[in-house]
């Protein structure tokens, strides 16, 4: 899931199709160069390996680690996710009250890598470290060591949908079966309030209480 603004906000300041293909091959020469393993990747899978993380590092990603795609084994878990970092960053914010909808993409790619399931034991025995709401200490240095022992993926818990469900962290830009995702994909609206995350497509809506959240803060 990610946001779907990368070609309506150069849409807006061109006249053309020309000229929104020219200011794109621009800002494309003014980005980082893709990783090795990730130059033949689709951007919607090499972005995550392309760029720093944010100042708080991710779950499994610190500061100073490679780049880590974070995917769910559902649009609904993904929303969850993503619907807790743009909570966080409207409550971070200052003079901000909320979040007009924005688009956002949904999309599927195969995997194939060797991973680790932190649900299952002995890893299990470590749920709390794993799943803590704000502190990435445990799972940043078990990322570390899943690298080195040359492992291209990690499954965890979700922490932020309320229902059992199961995320997945790639730690490599190898670990993707193919370049590109599953053509078919999904445009989710997503709205961000001090309380709860909405997310609307067509009939369909989820929402999403930020009352399990706050311990994050």
């Amino acid at each position: 899931m990610v946001e779907a603004q990368h070609v309506a906000s150069t849409m807006k300041i061109v006249d053309s199709q020309a000229e929104q293909d020219l200011l794109e091959t621009l800002l494309e020469g003014s980005k980082p160069a893709p990783p090795p393993g990730a130059e033949a990747l689709d951007y919607l899978l090499a972005t995550p390996f392309r760029y720093n993380p944010l100042r708080s590092g991710s779950r499994f990603r610190s500061l100073t680690d490679p780049g880590v795609f974070y995917g769910a084994e559902s649009v609904r878990t993904a929303s969850a996710e993503l619907g807790y970092w743009r909570w966080k960053f409207l409550n971070d914010a200052l003079d901000l009250e909320k979040l007009e909808p924005v688009a956002h993409t949904a999309f599927r790619a195969d995997v194939s890598t060797l991973a680790v399931d932190l649900r299952n034991p002995p890893f299990s025995a470590d749920a709390k470290a794993w799943q803590h709401s704000a502190d990435y200490s445990a799972t940043q240095a078990f990322a570390r060591v899943a690298r080195e022992s040359s492992l291209g993926g990690i499954v965890y818990q979700s922490v932020r949908d309320p229902r059992p469900a199961w995320c997945m962290a790639l730690l490599a830009p190898q670990a993707f079966a193919k370049p590109r995702p599953h053509p078919a994909m999904q445009t989710w609206w997503l709205s961000v309030h001090q309380d709860q995350v909405i997310w609307r497509r067509e009939s369909k809506s989820m929402t999403f209480s930020a009352a399990g959240w706050l311990d994050a803060l």
